[in-house]
């Protein structure tokens, strides 16, 4: 119970590292085509729950987008088809950017929370030796 904030602290520090590498995969392959009969890149969706057994968050799992993503009309590309058209995925990049920043600044926050009960702690433990 003594480290709970530690603990807890933890869990989003892990959330917020998963929900970044999955921003990071989305902005990676925002510009990555596919032929128009295969699917598009696939946006990923870090999926959060709260812990039932302990306290804290766990990362339940990860959906995927629409992999029909968004025909564009490029002739010279050497994945077009017949008519021309490219299959690029579905992903909005200032919302990846939005995204990002509130992956990084929950990160930054649990880690402080980490740091600060860690201080906290180490203060409680000086005041027993005295």
């Amino acid at each position: 119970m003594t480290f709970d904030a530690i603990g807890i602290a933890g869990t989003g520090l892990t959330v917020h590292r998963k929900w970044l590498d999955a921003i990071s995969d989305n902005i990676a392959n925002v510009n990555t085509a596919a032929a128009t009969d295969g699917a598009a890149f696939q946006q990923r969706y870090v999926l959060v729950e709260n812990g039932s057994d302990s306290p804290g968050v766990f990362v339940a799992g990860v959906e995927l987008g629409d992999a029909e993503g968004r025909l564009v009309h490029q002739p010279d590309h050497p994945l077009a088809d017949a008519d021309g058209y490219v299959r690029y995925p579905d992903i909005d990049l200032g919302d990846q950017m939005s995204q990002l920043i509130l992956a990084q600044r929950g990160y930054e926050a649990s880690a402080a929370v980490v740091d600060r009960a860690k201080t906290t702690y180490e203060a409680a433990l000086q005041i027993g030796r005295s």
